[in-house]
């Protein structure tokens, strides 16, 4: 749609300027620091930031039905740095000009109805958001998008040179940062670590097609993340994991979406979302409660964090009575839900300060965290996907929370899901062919049901003559299948 075509009034808004003043604040002592610099923590008390735009109050000047209705004509533009979670621009990052942000195809990913069986047989409708979708198969493209045009921009606008960036990774960071580090060419290079072992086939040939340096230590997730921050504490390099505020800005638009497909009314909704580094349930509680800020929405959804039993430490939180929540970090056990096998979320800091904004507005039940077993995670995957999905084992585990929820009584009886499902099944394949094929090791605690076990089945023809073995292998296949021969009486 040209430009020409669009309502006058928003014909000037529509391809933004640059505006606004953006800063890190430190979460713990409220310092404030500008964003000429690559900062992760404040260096004054090693607080987290949360990134904020200084003169936001400006965007209350219009009222919500004004954004509602910018925001769902921008995404009729063909302009490529509006395509993508930019759609939002104003609440992503406004600072950032059009020419320095990075588009490869993020954001606005679908939102697929469960069918009819699979509905009654969870207990309700609800839908998966499918971030599979996403360029690099994951939702961690949001979040690059926005970090790697701040690097783009920053780079450009303070001579930087040639930057390093870096992040510690279960396999969709990695995959994730590399492919859009490689877009920027010579301005960024690229260098992730990954704890050796624990990272599918599928994921680790992602960075390293994208040509990133991969580096693999022993351990799991936490101990990379370890090296990585001790890196950016001490040289000049880009941290891209979920520490990183302008990776949380992206993020935020997994909100913005869901909201604009529900046509911004959200009662009688839940979110339901795996918890593992805790950056994409801070980002969705911030998305939400910003466009509550602005009045684009008037009624928070509920947000459901999932845990596996093997790496649980936010459920463990939340489930202490408020007043005596303490954060503790556990020893994470192996885990088919990998992207969520993390002991110690370095975004707790956030998720503790945005569920008590979240429940003050919403009510102290809008916030909750469930517990799921493996066998409950991969169980849920495959009964997804046998009903139509491409569904992740972290998809199976927002399934697996759905369903807990519901049994646990913490929903309404007519609330309606939207699960994230976060990367594409295809990146986890290698479970489910274990689950297939029984091989879980036990530390797993997963025994394969047999109504969710498939194989393939060789079929032998029984003569060589060639017009003869293929009608032979065409009635082998219609007495398996069950066909019906053409002229016969039907019943």
């Amino acid at each position: 749609m040209k430009l020409r075509d669009f309502p006058p009034d928003l014909t000037p808004h529509l391809l933004p300027e640059p505006t606004g003043e953006m800063l890190y604040r430190c979460l713990e002592c409220g310092r404030e620091y500008g964003i000429s610099e690559l900062l992760y923590t404040c260096p004054a008390c090693r607080g987290l930031f949360l990134l904020v735009d200084k003169q936001e109050a400006r965007l209350k000047e219009r009222p919500g039905a004004f954004w509602r209705r910018l925001f769902d004509y921008r995404r009729l533009l063909n302009v490529p740095a509006l395509r993508g979670v930019f759609c939002y621009y104003e609440l992503i990052a406004p600072v950032i000009p059009l020419s320095d942000i990075v588009y490869l195809g993020e954001g606005h990913t679908p939102e697929v109805a469960a069918c009819p069986a699979l509905a009654e047989a969870v207990g309700r409708p609800f839908t998966f958001k499918n971030d599979g979708q996403n360029p690099s198969a994951s939702f961690k493209d949001r979040g690059m998008a926005a970090a790697l045009s701040y690097l783009n921009f920053l780079v450009r606008s303070e001579n930087l040179g040639r930057v390093l960036a870096i992040c510690a990774s279960t396999g969709d960071t990695s995959a994730a940062a590399a492919l859009y580090a490689a877009y920027l060419g010579d301005k960024v290079a690229s260098a992730v670590l990954l704890p050796h072992g624990k990272v599918t086939p599928q994921q680790l040939a992602q960075p390293l097609g994208a040509g990133a340096r991969v580096l693999e230590i022993p351990g799991v997730f936490d101990d990379c993340m370890k090296v990585v921050e001790a890196l950016a504490d001490s040289y000049q390099v880009a941290l891209l994991n979920s520490k990183n505020s302008w990776r949380i800005r992206g993020q935020e638009s997994y909100a913005f979406e869901i909201a604009q497909t529900h046509d911004y009314e959200l009662a009688g909704l839940s979110v339901v979302v795996p918890v593992g580094n805790a950056g994409n349930i801070t980002a969705i509680m911030q998305g939400f409660l910003r466009l509550h800020d602005l009045g684009i929405i008037d009624t928070l959804p509920r947000v459901v964090g999932v845990q596996s039993a093997h790496a649980d430490p936010v459920f463990r939180y939340f489930r202490e009575p408020r007043g005596r929540r303490v954060f503790t970090p556990v020893m994470v056990r192996p885990s088919v839900a990998q992207a969520a096998m993390i002991g110690n979320p370095v975004s707790m800091p956030r998720v503790i300060r945005l569920a008590e904004e979240y429940t003050r507005r919403a009510g102290e039940d809008s916030v909750v965290v469930v517990q799921v077993s493996e066998q409950e995670i991969m169980d849920s995957m495959l009964l997804a996907n046998r009903h139509g999905h491409i569904a992740c084992t972290q998809g199976g585990e927002s399934l697996a929370g759905f369903r807990a929820a519901i049994r646990a009584g913490l929903l309404d009886q007519d609330e309606q899901g939207v699960l994230d499902a976060t990367a594409h099944h295809l990146k986890f394949i290698g479970f489910q062919q274990m689950y297939f094929d029984n091989t879980f090791p036990p530390e797993f605690e997963v025994t394969p049901k047999p109504e969710f076990q498939n194989h393939p089945r060789l079929l032998t023809p029984a003569t060589d003559d060639p017009q003869e073995k293929t009608r032979d292998l065409a009635r082998q296949i219609a007495h398996l299948l069950g066909l019906t021969p053409k002229g016969a009486a039907r019943p």
